[in-house]
């Protein structure tokens, strides 16, 4: 065997294949389009599932790829593995060749062996190689084909049959290992002892040729088809002569920038492994516009940079280093894939930031545990509360344990462990795995829409639904869903609705109040309001003309704003979602802070410059590659046709987009911004309206000032200084409340030290005070806790019907009474809720007229004291 780097490897195999029919298809992004099963994208075959499923057609029947996948979340998930084996990644590269319909078993098997022994010269000898135990075709092939060593040959059960899901396309599977010697511990495939080291699967061929219906039937495929995939990294180790992925060339520089950035020596540590690993998924799911946050996606990238983050602590790291590593990636998989080099310092701001609120995560997690340290009853910390603290927080169970450990105290891991299974069954059925790919509109080619040049269209009932049920007619007074041949309502899509309208043929009308797509087909939702509807009618097409225009106006505006924020913020603002119907637009655009106000006015102004220039808004159609070669930005994750419409916008935008739109952009009329506001991390969202709804946002603006201008008593001209004369009058009045408020606090303080009584051995001070807010009220505690020297506080206040509540407790008795666990309690009979620390505690209720009740209730808390 030759040395082989990975990038030879990856060109090898593609180019192999190239020469073998195939057409080079560039791998998909890792948020996988259009598909709600999959969390991430975790296999090469999945840009291709709707091919093999039948619902698209691409215009070569052979395909390769070296696919970026992500193995990190959902049903296959390698996170809690990775550094601890040999091969177990969270980012891995799988090279695949795919037959649509095309080459069938003898020429995939021949392909792989091909490959392997003459391409890589792999020695056959040291070649494993298994079948599902129902398939003697694939047997016969290897054994007479190919000729393989019956010694070196399994036949295995479930583990070599493969489906895409509990329904659709399934089939056998043949596997390729490679033996690592005698040397190392492990058995071949389906002996006792395979789970060692020793026999690694290298390649996988999957024959798709049935299809499973929901019963767990299974028929014959019409067109069965070949999905195969070798992992780049275990492949590489092979011919790199190493045991460990991780001593390829593509992981060693990463593991010396990892061993340099944490300050710490690079061989052997299980931890570098894991920030090496983990610095490559985090990279490319940044590229592809997931961001850290809690939920979905992003939560999944903000456990993978903690993680790495917690590692990096372990060996000593001081103060941030994840982001530093970025270079390294860069330097290590920019020429395969230049997008990490363009968006290197986008990458690194986003991981800096993401470490600094991390940082501030651990000292919460350390005042959240010491707060549960301190009302803990007994010597154990609930699983629930190590689990709150590792999942909310953050924060490392090992660090928890240390803590602990100080004050004497064990972990209840029986609880904690039961909690994470818990959030990881949340998880698994989070990720919508069981869809039936047999439940769709059974119906052949699809719906043509005819809309961008007429909004009225003749066509032909091909089918009606009532309830999901299809049936013959709708009646007068039914609602459903009416398919036609051709139509001329746009369906919601791109984040533009759907048009309303109607429906008419003779002595009939469906009243149509919205328009979506189901796979290729337009499905028009509304109701018969006359007449009754027939499949095979006639029907005329009639789109409500003034919505469909204004809706366009609105998805035009999209464009020059997704433009202007990107010249005016940066080329990181990448769309992340929009919705355009006739009232206003909404657009979600990724960035990390919030946009300032003289931003947003230069963003508006560039937009408003750009409809004043009334360019022409052309559509063309062309090939995906030639638009995107034109420049064409395409939507992150959207799927795109073959054939796609490239919008443009004189010099100033040039985007992929289905949608309807102006026909100049002076067509638009004006555009202002409403909000501009984050909706999670790293996204902002701007609503903003045009034409007349600009118009009359604009009018209503108009009224608002001239009636403040009414209120303060000042006119258009003088309104700004009235205002903040009225505000600087309004702070001198609110201090002088302030002022006076705490002069009366500390008069009536010596005043209340007389109704102090002993309970229990404790000095108690429980009253009501009347005319406190809540904030008197605590400065108020304060200062008779202050005077009192040891004892308990409890003061109650009402304004109108609320209570307010505040306990204090001095230091030294804290350990017998616990101020939050008196308000607690004074809260329920309150009507409210309340807690706090041991020494201060506050809440309240709705319940005024219980105060005397509440104030009894006191004593009888003290007694048990």
């Amino acid at each position: 065997m030759q040395y082989m780097t990975s990038a030879e490897i990856r060109q090898a195999f593609l180019e192999y294949f190239k020469e073998q029919g195939h057409t080079i298809v560039s791998s998909s992004s890792l948020i996988p389009g259009n598909d709600p099963t999959l969390l991430f994208t975790n296999a090469g075959m999945v840009q291709f599932k709707d091919v093999f499923l039948g619902t698209e057609k691409r215009d070569y029947l052979r395909a390769t790829t070296s696919q970026r996948c992500v193995r990190a979340g959902g049903k296959h998930n390698d996170l809690e593995n990775v550094g601890y084996t040999a091969r177990h990644h969270t980012f891995f590269e799988m090279l695949g060749n795919f037959s649509f319909g095309d080459y069938f078993k003898q020429d995939a098997i021949r392909f792989a062996w091909t490959f392997l022994t003459e391409v890589l010269q792999l020695p056959a000898e040291r070649l494993w190689v298994t079948v599902h135990h129902s398939d003697d075709e694939a047997e016969k092939i290897w054994k007479e084909g190919i000729g393989v060593d019956p010694q070196r040959f399994s036949k295995l059960d479930e583990d070599n049959f493969w489906s895409m899901g509990d329904t659709g396309p399934c089939g056998p599977c043949t596997e390729i290992f490679f033996d690592h010697g005698p040397d190392v511990a492990g058995g071949p495939p389906g002996s006792p002892d395979e789970d060692g080291d020793r026999y690694i699967e290298i390649w996988n061929i999957v024959f798709m040729q049935y299809n499973r219906s929901a019963d767990g039937s299974m028929t014959p495929l019409p067109k069965p088809s070949v999905d195969t995939g070798m992992g780049l990294e275990r492949v590489a180790a092979v011919m790199q002569n190493v045991h460990s992925n991780y001593e390829i060339d593509l992981f060693q520089r990463l593991l010396a920038a990892a061993a340099t950035a944490v300050g710490c020596e690079e061989a052997g540590q299980q931890s570098l492994r894991v920030i090496a690993d983990h610095i490559r998924s985090s990279c490319f799911l940044i590229t592809d516009g997931v961001v850290p946050s809690n939920e979905g996606r992003g939560y999944v990238l903000r456990r993978i940079v903690r993680r790495a983050i917690r590692h990096g602590n372990k060996l000593g790291a001081k103060g941030v280093f994840f982001h530093q590593l970025v270079q390294a990636m860069a330097d290590v998989m920019g020429e395969a894939y230049p997008e990490l080099r363009s968006q290197q310092s986008q990458i690194e701001k986003i991981l800096l930031k993401e470490e600094q609120q991390f940082a501030r995560t651990l000292d919460n997690g350390m005042s959240i545990l010491q707060q549960a340290i301190e009302s803990l009853q007994g010597d154990v910390l609930s699983g629930d509360t190590v689990f709150r603290l590792y999942d909310t927080y953050g924060f490392p169970v090992d660090l928890t344990a240390d803590v602990a450990r100080e004050h004497g105290l064990t972990l209840d891991m029986d609880g904690f462990e039961a909690a994470m299974e818990a959030q990881r069954e949340r998880a698994r059925s989070a990720g919508q795995f069981n869809v039936d790919y047999n439940d769709q509109i059974q119906l052949e080619g699809a719906t043509c829409f005819n809309g961008y040049s007429a909004l009225q269209d003749r066509s032909r009932v091909v089918l009606l639904l009532k309830d999901g049920e299809s049936v013959k007619q709708l009646a007068a007074g039914e609602k459903g869903v009416v398919i036609l041949e051709n139509t001329s309502f746009y369906a919601e899509s791109g984040g533009q609705v759907g048009d309303a309208g109607v429906l008419r043929w003779d002595r009939g009308q469906f009243q149509v109040v919205d328009c979506t797509k189901e796979g290729k087909h337009h499905l028009h939702h509304g109701e018969v309001t006359e007449g009754v509807l027939l499949l095979d009618d006639q029907v005329v097409t009639e789109v409500d003309a003034q919505r469909r225009q204004a809706t366009a106006l609105n998805h035009s505006a999209t464009h020059l704003l997704h433009a202007a924020l990107r010249n005016i913020l940066g080329d990181h603002v990448q769309q992340k979602g929009s919705l355009v119907d006739a009232e206003r637009l909404r657009f979600d655009f990724s960035h990390f802070e919030a946009v300032t106000p003289e931003q947003l006015e230069q963003i508006e102004q560039q937009v408003n410059d750009q409809i004043r220039a009334n360019m022409a808004v052309e559509t063309e159609l062309m090939s995906l590659d030639a638009a995107k070669a034109k420049g064409a930005m395409a939507l992150f994750g959207e799927k795109y046709d073959a054939d796609v419409r490239v919008l443009s916008m004189g010099d100033y935008s040039l985007e992929l987009c289905g949608g309807t739109h102006a026909g100049r952009t002076g067509d638009i009329g004006v555009f202002r911004i409403v909000s501009e506001a984050g909706i999670a991390a790293g996204v902002r969202r701007i609503e903003a309206v045009t034409g007349r709804q600009a118009l009359a946002y604009i009018a209503e603006n108009d009224a608002l000032v001239s009636e403040i201008a009414a209120l303060v008593k000042g006119s258009r001209v003088n309104l700004l200084d009235k205002v903040r004369q009225v505000a600087e009058r309004n702070r001198q009045l609110e201090k002088e409340l302030e002022r006076l408020t705490a002069k009366l606090a500390t008069a009536q303080s010596g005043d209340l030290l007389s109704q102090v009584q002993q309970i229990n051995g404790i000095a108690v001070l429980a009253t009501e005070i009347e005319g406190a807010d809540p904030k008197s009220l605590r400065d108020l505690m304060d200062q008779l806790k202050n005077k009192l020297g040891s004892g308990v506080v409890v003061l109650l206040a009402r304004t109108d019907d609320k209570v307010s509540v505040v306990a204090g407790v001095t230091k030294d008795l804290t350990t017998r009474v616990k101020a939050g666990d008196l308000v607690r309690e004074l809260a329920v009979v309150l009507g409210g809720k309340g807690g706090g620390r041991p020494d201060m505690a506050q809440g309240g209720g709705t319940d005024a007229t219980a105060i005397p009740a509440a104030l009894q209730r006191v004593p009888e808390l003290l007694n048990n004291a």
